[in-house]
């Protein structure tokens, strides 16, 4: 464990040592690769309030970032809820899969800036389209996963549920979904990333407080230390809710990996 956390450190402080290293030797000018000191100083500047002015664009980091993950949360939610049974009717119904299997597939390809202008034009700037935006990018992966690993389910554990008189209608929730919790976690994984990878797409309009939307703004204006602390913002904050959700894959699914 220890071995494990000191090779990581040691990755990221090589990471750093490059980085400092590109920007002191002037290879590129700061606005395409500020130091590191210039993104501390935007981390600084951007949590503090400083010369009457609060933060970046009048909201803190934090408030930035806890508007970016307000959207992943509701979006992520939503999109592994419809996910989870979408995936069990295609995996469990025929017919099913073969009337929505292609348009899931279909909306799994496409760019989330495809069909964002589009659901601007059907619910406004508000915060009801970027909903909707990490929804549908975050529901064809889950719905996926779930199908593929229901379809995987054995057969015995369907004939011992219904020997032992388990009703139809209780099958699917109490003997297949629990069978096939470990790919549906990965599936909620990869979710909760095409979210994070999608909220900058979703903050383009009218997106500040948020993370993506002071990514936008600053690059309008050339302000790379900020971008790049943005980029760093939901990096880490990304490897942190998939450390979570590793940590209830193991938690819900124990038996994972295990003979």
């Amino acid at each position: 464990m220890f071995r494990a956390v000191a090779l990581r450190a040691a990755g990221v402080l090589a990471l750093l040592a490059l980085w400092w290293a590109v920007a002191a030797a002037h290879l590129w000018p700061p606005v395409f690769v500020p130091s590191p000191g210039a993104v501390w100083h935007q981390l600084v500047q951007t949590s503090t309030v400083h010369d009457g002015q609060r933060g970046y664009a009048g909201h803190l980091l934090a408030e930035h970032l806890a508007a970016s993950l307000r959207r992943i949360l509701l979006g992520s939610l939503y999109g592994v809820a419809g996910g989870v049974a979408l995936g069990l009717l295609i995996g469990l119904v025929p017919t099913v899969r073969a009337l929505l299997g292609p348009l899931v597939t279909f909306v799994r390809t496409l760019p989330p800036l495809a069909y964002f202008s589009l659901l601007i034009i059907w619910f406004g700037i508000d915060e009801t389209p970027k909903t909707v935006l990490l929804l549908v990018a975050a529901l064809p992966p889950v719905a996926v996963a779930t199908a593929d690993a229901v379809r995987g389910v054995h057969a015995d554990y369907l004939h011992a549920a219904r020997s032992l008189g388990a009703p139809r209608w209780r099958v699917p929730l109490s003997v297949v979904l629990p069978s096939a919790l470990p790919e549906v976690m990965t599936g909620v994984r990869v979710a909760v990333g095409v979210a994070y990878t999608t909220v900058v797409a979703a903050e383009t309009v009218n997106g500040v407080p948020g993370i993506g939307g002071m990514i936008r703004d600053a690059q309008r204006y050339n302000q790379s230390d900020v971008v790049v602390l943005g980029l760093l913002v939901i990096g880490a904050s990304g490897l942190l809710i998939d450390a979570a959700l590793q940590l209830a894959e193991r938690r819900l699914a124990p038996w994972r990996g295990r003979s």
